[in-house]
């Protein structure tokens, strides 16, 4: 696996988790929402603006947690509609958040976003390629 392929393999195995638990509104009510687990909307934001890649910049991602342009984009309109949710959820509560007006398109964002991902990583995997 060439050193670029290690790059994105070691960002992609964090953020395609969290972009997957964006579009599972149950899920998010059974982790989210028990003190006992370790994720949390907090390491959502964590993940997506700091640490692996910039929702609110996602170009900067590419080639490094995002393989596309079509992803850099469905990244940034994720991006839009966690920062509307962060907005309405003045006490920065994972229940809070999940009971905001904007919530329904973090969900719809992030599905977008994750079958592209899954698919993109999928298609890669079947050619036989390791990039």
């Amino acid at each position: 696996m060439s050193e670029e392929a290690q790059v994105i393999a070691r960002h992609r195995v964090h953020v395609v988790p969290v972009v997957l638990a964006l579009a599972n509104p149950p899920w998010q009510r059974d982790v989210w929402l028990d003190p006992s687990k370790f994720e949390n909307i907090d390491h959502v934001f964590h993940t997506l603006f700091d640490d692996f890649c910039d929702a609110d910049e996602p170009e900067r991602y590419l080639g490094v947690s995002l393989r596309t342009d079509e992803e850099v984009a469905l990244m940034r309109a994720l991006g839009v509609a966690l920062n509307a949710a962060a907005v309405e959820a003045s006490h920065d509560t994972d229940a809070e958040y999940l009971q905001t007006a904007a919530w329904p398109e973090v969900v719809a964002s992030a599905g977008r976003l994750a079958q592209v991902m899954v698919s993109n990583d999928l298609n890669l995997l079947s050619c036989g390629r390791h990039e």
